[in-house]
């Protein structure tokens, strides 16, 4: 057994597992039929390739750096008739996010994911097409960790310098994992069983919810205002302009 870790940060991100019609909402943390979407994305697979071997890895995911909800308003023209109407839309993104993603399996076949992830054989996105991430999104594969919850109240946190000094008082992060027998959970419809282009097929999937304090994650701090210590600067979204 070994944990293959995931950055997920972009200055956009969109993770609907519900989104229907002229609403295309997104939640508040990655999906696990997103996530399988994006190794799928990097293997090669067809969307009517088998799912099953990436849907019943378990997964896990913590919300490092939230990010903040963004609404677009989107209208359409068709390209022959400017006169005739189409359906107005309202697309949900979250900006500037951060999650570390957490997926546990056999040794062998995370490290094949991990090297799938670092030499994609198609484009990876972050829940859309117009999502595409600012960092390579794997971390590699862990052999010291047991399963995903551990490595995720272990993992340091990855929310940048900027992030931490305008939120000095979060104390504790959020996490989403695969239920467990017994455990509290809630349902999401986000258990992928085919992407296949006749019709995309989705199962619930039982999602626990705990939290985990930031002191007991380690990693570098972040100096504090009149320290003397001089930071490097924040993470900026749209520094590619």
């Amino acid at each position: 057994m070994a944990v293959l870790l995931l950055e997920l940060s972009g200055p956009l991100q969109s993770w609907g597992d519900s989104s229907r019609y002229v609403k295309r909402g997104t939640r508040w943390e990655p999906t696990k039929s997103g996530v399988v979407g994006m190794l799928a994305s990097a293997l090669g697979r067809s969307r009517e390739d088998r799912l099953d071997d990436l849907s019943s890895l378990e997964f896990g995911v913590r919300l490092d750096q939230p990010g903040s909800l963004l609404v677009d308003f989107q209208t359409e023209r068709p390209l022959g008739d400017i006169n005739k109407a189409m359906p107005l839309s309202y697309r949900y993104y979250l900006a500037d996010a951060k999650f570390l993603v957490a997926l546990a399996g056999d040794a062998s076949w995370m490290r094949e994911l991990d090297e799938a992830l670092r030499h994609p054989t198609w484009p990876l996105f972050l829940g859309r097409r117009s999502c595409p991430p600012d960092t390579p999104p794997s971390r590699g594969v862990r052999d010291e960790y047991s399963d995903v919850r551990v490595a995720l109240t272990s993992e340091p946190w990855l929310a940048t310098g900027r992030y931490r000094r305008r939120h000095q008082r979060v104390t504790e992060l959020e996490v989403a994992c695969d239920a467990r027998e017994g455990e509290v959970a809630e349902s999401q419809a986000d258990l992928p069983l085919s992407f296949s282009g006749a019709g995309r097929k989705y199962a619930g999937r039982g999602v626990h919810r705990f939290r985990v304090a930031v002191e007991q994650l380690g990693g570098e701090k972040t100096p504090a205002a009149g320290s003397g210590v001089v930071a490097l600067p924040g993470h900026d979204p749209i520094g590619f302009f």
